[in-house]
């Protein structure tokens, strides 16, 4: 009897069978308008599920419920609920999912969902479903396999899967689309990392260059995990591409954030701030690595560059300038940025970092791994600035500065890219809170007790961040990592790796010679050549 034939066993998880299907269906069009087709249609489907789920208790009328009225607007904005037209509800649409006009019904959906929540909705939905390069067949196929899964309906939201959807399709469109995709999004584990490194549990949260809103959900998700009230939070955001506006703005609304206070307009925090008067309490934000293209010779005078007049041909340091002119008198702010920030001299930014120090605002250096980012391969870091070293809950840290690196740590998650995992990011945000926090009053309790790690993180003062020229790479002063004593005398060691040096030489040449031999015999000499 022939074996068994071992069974496949399938490890895709529900949103990569959803990507690969949704993919198979794009043929002709690139994945920087097929990301809007897509994202537009999982929105719609999420609404829709949440309205169908809310107009069915309003139709039975039981309980709080009875004598309510099913097409009544407001019964749904009483309930933060996205009212939908019966135009734009999923059944119906799906159910015209094979006629050959099923663009222009979808786009007649989106516009009239805009039109009945035009205060949170104006202008935000894509109406692109009508193209005649995108094929009716395929835009129906679409329809099905995401009419397929149930996203807005109450054990849907539980297990956050419209959430688990978005953020997925949004990391693979960044991946197919290159650099130009990573403009709107940075990987979830560096915005989790952020995010429970600054802790924002309450107060104003902005990011002035917020991409896809991933700063705004992930602060969220630790605000809910950690059972604070999303009410003590409100958010406050900028972006100058529109369509990334939009996808950020129906990233918020699917998550019941409001997003009212998130701003468009095409010249950019720069040159037009959307939040001139905004005092924020904490600054979470990924900016354009290197922007050379950042109007800097207009901005010459600005009064934002209290520390120096960044360089034209590079905008990193005007950003984190931005960032400090809209901290509150006691806000932190991380966020991401190129290495060569850490240590750059050119057109004064090493002045402007010097007095970034002198001034006692850099809280925290982290060096990242490499291949983190979808969308460059340039080496990355984490900056963390605070107004406010010695706050009521914080250990004293005026004039010290701590440095973590972080570039071992990571797993691939492909061939290509790499992710921190929750141990990852633990160690790292456990790191400074464990360096920020006062000690325990109990003496008996060691854990949590910051202390140096060769080769990880180091607590350095100012003076010796002087002595290092204002360099803030963390590797200058966590220093290489002491390897475990194996017990063997380095004496002996060196012995054997020298006999083992001088075995490989004598077996080189001699295999130099079997060369010269060999090809002697088809009349090959090296002489000759």
């Amino acid at each position: 009897m022939p074996p068994k034939k071992a069974k496949k066993v399938d490890s895709d998880s529900f949103e990569q069978k959803l990507w690969k299907a949704a993919d198979k269906l794009r043929k002709n069009i690139d994945a920087a308008e097929y990301k809007h087709i897509v994202l537009g249609l999982i929105f719609l489907k999420y609404i829709s599920d949440a309205f169908e789920e809310l107009y069915q208790k309003l139709v039975k009328g039981e309980g709080f419920y009875e004598g309510a009225d099913p097409e009544d607007k407001d019964e749904y904005i009483a309930e933060n609920v996205f009212f939908v037209p019966k135009q734009a509800r999923w059944p119906y649409i799906q159910g015209k999912a094979k006629q050959p006009d099923i663009g222009e019904i979808v786009d007649q959906a989106m516009a009239a969902i805009e039109a009945e929540n035009a205060k949170r909705l104006k202008g935000i939905l894509p109406k692109v479903y009508g193209q005649q390069k995108l094929d009716p067949a395929s835009l129906g196929g679409l329809i099905d396999l995401i009419g397929s899964i149930a996203l807005g309906d109450a054990q849907a939201q539980a297990q956050d899967v419209l959430g688990r959807v978005y953020e997925y399709f949004l990391g693979q469109f960044a991946l197919n689309e290159g650099k130009k995709g990573g403009q709107f999004y940075t990987p979830e584990s560096i915005v989790r990392l952020l995010v429970e490194m600054l802790e924002p549990y309450s107060g104003r949260v902005f990011d002035p260059c917020c991409g896809s809103g991933g700063m705004f959900v992930q602060s969220q998700k630790f605000i809910q995990a950690h059972q604070g009230r999303l009410d003590d939070v409100s958010i406050y955001g900028q972006e100058s591409n529109e369509t990334t506006y939009k996808l950020c703005r129906m990233n918020l609304a699917i998550r019941g954030i409001d997003g009212t206070n998130i701003k468009w307009n095409p010249e950019g925090s720069f040159l037009n701030d959307a939040h001139k008067d905004l005092k924020a309490d904490f600054v979470i934000a990924n900016p354009p690595f290197n922007d050379s293209d950042w109007s800097g010779e207009l901005l010459q005078s600005d009064g934002r560059w209290t520390y120096g007049t960044p360089p034209k041909g590079n905008a990193n340091f005007g950003w984190v300038q931005h960032f400090l002119y809209h901290l509150s008198p006691t806000g932190s702010a991380g966020f991401v940025l190129s290495n060569g920030s850490l240590s750059s001299n050119t057109s004064g930014e090493g002045n402007i970092r010097q007095a970034l120090v002198e001034a006692d605002l850099v809280d925290c250096i982290v060096m990242l791994p490499t291949q983190l980012f979808y969308n460059t391969g340039i080496p990355a870091c984490l900056w963390f600035l605070s107004r406010h070293k010695n706050g009521n809950k914080n250990r004293d840290r005026k004039g010290e500065v701590l440095f973590i690196d972080a570039s071992e740590l990571g797993y691939m998650v492909n061939r290509r890219n790499r992710a921190f995992s929750e141990a990852d990011i633990a160690k790292v945000a456990d790191t400074y809170h464990a360096w920020k926090r006062l000690p325990s009053p109990d003496l008996s309790q060691k854990a949590g007790e910051y202390e140096d790690i060769k080769g990880f993180c180091k607590s350095a003062t100012l003076a010796d961040i002087e002595k290092h020229k204002f360099v803030l790479t963390p590797g200058r002063y966590v220093g290489i990592p002491e390897e475990e004593d194996d017990g063997v005398p380095f004496e002996e060691k060196m012995g054997a790796l020298t006999a083992e040096l001088a075995a490989q030489m004598t077996e080189g040449l001699a295999l130099d010679e079997e060369i010269k031999i060999q090809l002697a015999k088809v009349g090959f000499s090296l002489e000759t050549q």
